[in-house]
C-alpha cells in the first residue's frame, strides 16, 4: 500500500476530531465539511423538507459539543445520535407550525405514479419518531437496541415504534 494514500474516510474523520479537540481550527472546519454529507443523509429522511435545517442544527451541535467527545473513535455514532435528535426536533417543530391535517387519509390511490415514484411522500405521512426509528433500523442498519440507545428510549419502545412505523408505511404505500 502506498504510504501517500488517502486514509479511509472514517479514519480521516477520527483524526480530524482528535486535532479539532486539541484546538486546531482548520481541522475543525475540515471535520464539519467531512461530516456534512453523513449528517445530511441521516437528517433528510427524518426531517424531510426541513432536512437541510436539521443538518445545519446538527452540525452546529457537533461544533459546540466536540470538546465533550471523550473517545474520538466513537465519532460517527456520537454524530448520528446528534443528527437524529436534531432531525426529530426540527420535524416536530415544523409539524407544529403547519396546519394539522390527517395526511394518511390523503394517500394517493393505487397506481398513482406519484406514490410509486416518491417514497418521501409516504415517509412524510409518518411521525418524526417513526421516521427516526425507520432510518436508524433500515437505512443505518442498527438493531433495535442500538436504535433505542440513539433515540434515548427503552428497547421495547423502539421495537413497538418500528413495528407501528412499518405498518403505517405499508398501509400508506399500498393504499
Amino acid at each position: 500500500m502506498n504510504s501517500g494514500a488517502e486514509p479511509r474516510p472514517r479514519d480521516r474523520g477520527v483524526a480530524l476530531a482528535r486535532a479539532a479537540r486539541r484546538g486546531d481550527t482548520l481541522a475543525l472546519h475540515e471535520l464539519l465539511d467531512h461530516l456534512a454529507p453523513y449528517v445530511t443523509r441521516v437528517c433528510g429522511p427524518i426531517a424531510l423538507d426541513d432536512g437541510p435545517d436539521a443538518a445545519q442544527e446538527a452540525l452546529l451541535a457537533v461544533f459546540r459539543s466536540l470538546r465533550r467527545l471523550r473517545e474520538p473513535e466513537t465519532l460517527y455514532g456520537w454524530v448520528r445520535t446528534i443528527a437524529v435528535r436534531e432531525a426529530v426536533r426540527v420535524a416536530r417543530r415544523a409539524a407544529r407550525e403547519r396546519p394539522a391535517t390527517d395526511v394518511l387519509a390523503e394517500v394517493p390511490q393505487r397506481g398513482d405514479p406519484q406514490l410509486a415514484a416518491d417514497i418521501g411522500d409516504v415517509l412524510a405521512r409518518l411521525s418524526p419518531e417513526h421516521r427516526a426509528v425507520l432510518v436508524l433500523r433500515d437505512v443505518e442498519g442498527l438493531d433495535e437496541e442500538a436504535a433505542a440507545a440513539v433515540l434515548g428510549i427503552p428497547a421495547g419502545t423502539a421495537k413497538s415504534r418500528l413495528h407501528r412505523a412499518r405498518q403505517s408505511f405499508r398501509k400508506a404505500w399500498s393504499a
